[in-house]
């Protein structure tokens, strides 16, 4: 029996609108559309896109870094507020140095969730502080040191180490490897694993690297042009993907030696955010697309157990 511990319903989030000084509307961009998913306990989530297609501002939304237009989010069952987020889910950023103050030391990084989150003395920050750093495999020597000191692997823990420092059971990783070397990719990725069996960690894992997604995904949720267009559990998507744009984006990924794979002749550009289509947003890109695709857009609909997409021709139906 699964355990949903965190949900979301048709989140929207749009950029822009009102009106400027002469009454003259503003243009809107809709980020994200309608999304919504339910992460269920232990499991780790992937998911999947180009970039642009809204999967980082929707894992923003999920921890409360931004504000959604439209849309509920539940943590374990109970309507959004800013302090239970906060206390049960966090962040890691993409860019491990970035996001972490120049102007403060190791320690003081890892304090503030301690003090602001959990309320604790310090002898208690102490110790916590010592058994973080050792969960992630960094000396207590770093603590006195500052993010530029480190590399991206190094950062990358510290960035891990606080966003587990208020005993969060959620982890929102938004591209967590992307930005280090191949070898410190597998390093970072076996530690993931390691804390997540550790402490009973649920993982939100936001990748455009499909090979990664595909070795550390339970699910995986497809998203283009703001909405996700399939669903289902990672080993049966790579297998069998229903909707056209995923097994473009299985076509289109690096092969061993490093060349990439003849993904077709489709043209590769995406809608205009200022006009979106009336259809299926994919429909231009779509060798499959036919007259209804551009005049309605296709729900996420049932494509087989645990499984759907928003495709009113999907690939593999009979499966």
């Amino acid at each position: 029996m699964t355990t949903a511990v965190l949900e979301a319903e048709e989140l929207t989030k749009a950029f822009g609108g009102g009106r400027s000084l002469l009454g003259a509307p503003k243009p809107v961009i809709h980020a994200v559309q309608d999304v919504s998913l339910t992460l269920n306990e232990g499991e780790t989530f992937g998911v999947v896109g180009e970039s642009g297609c809204g999967k980082s501002t929707l894992a923003r939304m999920l921890v409360g870094l931004s504000t959604p237009t439209r849309g509920t989010i539940r943590i374990a069952g109970k309507p959004f507020d800013r302090h239970l987020l906060g206390a049960t889910a966090q962040y890691v950023f993409q860019d491990p140095v970035s996001s972490l103050n120049p102007r403060h030391t190791v320690r003081r990084i890892l304090e503030a969730p301690l003090i602001h989150l959990k309320r604790l003395g310090r002898d208690a920050r102490a110790a916590r502080i010592n058994y973080l750093m050792d969960a992630v495999g960094l000396r207590p020597d770093f603590l006195e040191r500052y993010p530029h000191e480190f590399s991206g692997g190094q950062a990358q823990r510290i960035g891990i180490a606080r966003a587990l420092a208020a005993e969060a059971r959620i982890i929102v990783l938004d591209e967590p490897v992307s930005a280090l070397d191949v070898s410190v990719q597998a390093q970072i990725l076996n530690l993931l694993a390691d804390l997540k069996a550790r402490f009973g960690l649920t993982y939100l894992f936001i990748s455009h690297d499909l090979a990664v997604v595909e070795a550390v995904a339970d699910r995986v949720a497809v998203m283009y042009f703001g909405r996700i267009v399939e669903e289902a559990p990672a080993d049966r998507l790579f297998a069998h993907p229903h909707h056209p744009y995923t097994r473009l984006l299985l076509d289109s990924a690096p092969a061993i030696t490093g060349k990439r794979i003849d993904a077709g002749e489709q043209p590769a550009e995406l809608p205009d955010p200022l006009a979106p289509p009336p259809g299926c947003a994919f429909a231009e890109r779509c060798p499959h697309a036919r007259a209804d695709c551009r005049a309605r857009r296709p729900p996420l609909a049932p494509m087989g157990p645990y499984h759907s997409a928003a495709c009113l021709y999907p690939l593999n139906a009979t499966d």
